[in-house]
């Protein structure tokens, strides 16, 4: 019974912004909307993606958090300064020029907590992106655009739920960097 369905979850890693920073992302969504069309990613669903996971049974989910436990490293500020488009997924996306050496390193840590627990670590090179709209008809008229700073001070593990409405997102574990100077 220990592998039920009902006990595994669709987790992933992620920066998960606060609700001030959620809103002023959106409301730059609406921006690139009026150009590009397509879906908007609502307000509660921004975030940035670390690592996805897949379905996970009950004893990895808690390997990984043990893992995530002893991460350490420091707090940071990430960037966005450009927009994007992938045509493939017509998705719109927000990134930054520079990843943030901290940001990088903590993909890394997570990659090797996802390899502990037995599972397969993303292959690609990490892209530092925000999903902004899905399905969208074009890329926005510019790329470029009047930086978004984001104080990363923490990372967290979400679960997430198809529903026919779309996508909800629950967080359900969030670790702190540190804040110490370096």
């Amino acid at each position: 019974m220990s592998s039920n369905n009902a006990q595994t979850q669709r987790l992933f890693f992620a920066l998960w912004p606060d609700g001030a920073l959620q809103s002023q992302l959106y409301r730059l969504g609406g921006t690139f909307y009026r150009d590009c069309g397509g879906k908007r990613v609502r307000t509660e669903n921004l975030h940035l993606t670390l690592a996805f996971l897949g379905s996970i049974d009950a004893q990895t989910r808690e390997c990984l958090k043990q893992q995530a436990e002893v991460i350490e490293l420091p707090a940071f500020t990430l960037r966005f300064d450009r927009a994007g488009y992938w045509r493939r997924p017509r998705v719109v996306w927000l990134g930054a020029e520079e990843t943030p050496a901290p940001l990088l390193a903590l993909v890394r840590a997570i990659n090797r907590a996802v390899t502990v627990c037995g599972l397969e670590a993303e292959r690609r090179p990490f892209s530092t992106h925000l999903t902004l709209l899905r399905k969208a008809r074009q890329g926005p008229q510019i790329a470029a655009l009047e930086p978004i700073e984001w104080p990363v001070a923490e990372f967290a593990m979400v679960a997430s739920k198809t529903l026919p409405t779309g996508a909800e997102y629950e967080v359900v574990a969030r670790w702190p960097l540190s804040m110490a100077d370096s």
